[in-house]
C-alpha cells in the first residue's frame, strides 16, 4: 500500500468521527481534499514550489493519529502554567491535535469577541465557519491533507471595532512518538478589529519523531489589524509542515513573525492577498538550524490593489550540515499602482558545510511602483570580529555576540515586549554561548 493509500484508508476509517462530520459542505470539502492528496501525494522536488524541499521521504515513514490520553497532561500543565504566568492573555491548548480543556484558559472577552476550539465552532454555528474554512484546491497537497483530516484547532472571531488587548495564545503539544497532528486555525477580524495571535509549537519529549501539519487561515476586514507570531520549537526529530493563508480588505494591516528553532524538517508557507487599497503587510522571520536539519520559508504577497505596502525580512543562522531555504515572491497585479514592496533574505553560515538557498522574486505588471529585493549569504565579518577583539573580548565570545546581533534585528520588529522576550530566550537557548549573551547584549 502506498503512502497516499495509507492516508486515504485512515480518512475512511476516521471521517465519521471528525468534528463537524455530517455537515454537507464540510463532508464535501473533506472528500475532495483527500481525493486530491491521494492523486498528488507528498510533493517532490520536481514541483517548482518544492524544488528545495521534497517530501517524498515521507513515503517511507509512518505517522498515525495518536490515541487520546497517551500523554501525561500533568507535566504539560506545569509548562503551560509557567507560560501563562509570564505572558497572560487567552490560552487554548491542544495535545496531539486535540483540544485539552483542562490546560486551556480563556480570560474575560469584550462583547463581540469569541475564542473557541474549531470543533466547538462547528458544533455551535457551522455556517459562520464555512466561508473561512477553505476548500480542497488551496495550498499544496499537505494543505489538502489537512483539510481532509483536521481534528481541531482554534477559531477566533472579532466583530467590527473589537480590539483584544491581551494576546491569544494557541499551544500545540506534539506528544506521542510516531503521532501525526492535523490542526486548522481560523481567524476572522471585522472592520477596525485588532488582535495578536501567537502559535506555540512544542514537544513533550525532546526526541519524539512526530508529524505536525498545520493550516492557519486569516481574514482581515477593512482597517483591521492582525499580528501573528509563530514560535516553532518541536523535537529535533519532528516534521513540521505549515501554511498561513491571509486575505486583507481595504486598509487592513497584517504582520507575520515566524520563529523556527526546532524540527528535523520545517516548511512554512505564508501567503497574503491585498483585496483593497492601502493594505500593509510585514513578514518577518528568523530561523536557526544545525546538524542536518532543514528549514524552508516559502512566501507570496499578492498586491492586487493600489497603494499597498509590504516589507519582508528573513534571516537564517546555519551550523553543521544544515540547510536553510527562502523562496519569496511579490506579485504586483495590473492596476496595483503606487505599490511599495521590499524583500530581503540574509543568511549567516557558522559552518563551511552549511548551505543556504535564497530566491527573492518580483513579478510586476503595473507602472508607478517602488519594488526592491535582495539576498546575502556569508560568514561572520572578519573586520567586525577584529574590532571586538581589540576591545578585549575573546574570539569565541566575539563570534557569539556578532551572531546574536545578526538575530536581534529581526526580534526588534516584534512590538509586544513579552512576545519579543519569549522569542529572544528561544534563540539564545540555541546559540553557542547563549548563557553569556544575556549579560553581554
Amino acid at each position: 500500500m502506498s503512502a497516499a493509500e495509507t492516508w486515504l484508508a485512515s480518512f475512511r476509517a476516521r471521517a465519521a468521527g471528525l468534528p463537524g462530520a455530517g455537515l454537507p459542505w464540510l463532508d464535501r470539502v473533506r472528500a475532495q481534499a483527500i481525493e486530491r492528496f491521494a492523486a498528488e501525494g507528498w510533493p517532490s522536488g520536481r514541483l517548482e514550489a518544492w524544488r528545495h524541499t521534497s517530501l517524498l521521504f515521507l513515503n517511507n515513514e509512518s505517522f498515525a493519529p495518536a490515541p487520546a490520553g497517551g500523554v501525561d497532561e500533568a507535566a504539560i500543565r506545569n509548562e503551560v502554567a509557567a507560560l501563562r504566568a509570564a505572558d497572560g492573555g487567552h490560552w487554548l491548548v491542544f495535545v496531539d491535535g486535540r483540544h485539552a480543556p483542562a490546560l486551556s484558559q480563556i480570560g474575560s472577552l469584550p462583547a463581540g469577541a469569541r475564542i473557541e476550539p474549531l470543533s466547538a465552532a462547528l458544533a455551535r454555528k457551522a455556517d459562520s465557519v464555512e466561508s473561512l474554512f477553505g476548500d480542497a484546491s488551496q495550498g499544496g497537497s499537505p494543505a489538502a491533507l489537512n483539510a481532509a483530516l483536521a481534528t481541531d484547532g482554534a477559531c477566533v472571531e472579532l466583530a467590527a471595532g473589537v480590539a483584544l488587548e491581551a494576546p491569544v495564545h494557541l499551544v500545540f503539544v506534539a506528544g506521542q512518538a510516531g503521532s501525526s497532528a492535523q490542526v486548522r486555525n481560523l481567524v476572522r477580524a471585522g472592520a477596525n478589529a485588532q488582535a495578536t495571535v501567537v502559535e506555540h509549537y512544542v514537544a513533550s519529549s525532546a526526541d519524539a519523531a512526530t508529524l505536525t501539519n498545520a493550516v492557519t487561515r486569516i481574514e482581515a476586514d477593512a482597517d483591521a489589524r492582525i499580528t501573528h507570531l509563530k514560535l516553532q520549537q518541536e523535537s529535533e526529530r519532528a516534521i513540521h509542515l505549515a501554511s498561513i493563508d491571509a486575505s486583507q480588505a481595504r486598509g487592513a494591516r497584517f504582520e507575520s513573525h515566524s520563529m523556527s528553532f526546532g524540527a528535523r524538517l520545517a516548511r512554512h508557507d505564508i501567503v497574503t492577498r491585498f483585496g483593497g487599497e492601502g493594505c500593509e503587510t510585514l513578514l518577518n522571520g528568523l530561523y536557526h538550524v544545525d546538524g542536518k536539519r532543514h528549514v524552508d520559508h516559502h512566501t507570496r504577497i499578492e498586491h492586487l490593489s493600489p497603494r499597498g505596502t509590504s516589507h519582508e525580512y528573513y534571516r537564517g543562522i546555519l551550523d553543521g550540515e544544515a540547510r536553510g531555504v527562502f523562496s519569496g515572491r511579490i506579485v504586483v497585479a495590473p492596476g496595483a499602482v503606487r505599490t511599495d514592496a521590499m524583500q530581503r533574505a540574509d543568511n549567516l553560515l557558522l559552518s563551511p558545510r552549511a548551505e543556504a538557498d535564497a530566491r527573492p522574486e518580483l513579478e510586476i505588471y503595473a507602472d508607478d511602483v517602488k519594488c526592491s529585493h535582495g539576498a546575502t549569504v556569508g560568514q561572520i565579518d572578519e573586520a567586525s570580529l577584529f574590532y571586538l577583539r581589540t576591545r578585549g573580548i575573546d574570539e569565541a565570545h566575539a563570534r557569539n555576540l556578532l551572531t546574536w546581533a545578526f538575530a536581534a534585528e529581526v526580534l526588534a520588529r516584534i512590538e509586544l515586549a513579552p512576545l519579543r522576550e519569549r522569542a529572544t530566550q528561544a534563540i539564545r537557548s540555541r546559540l553557542p554561548g547563549g548563557e553569556l549573551l544575556e549579560t553581554m547584549a
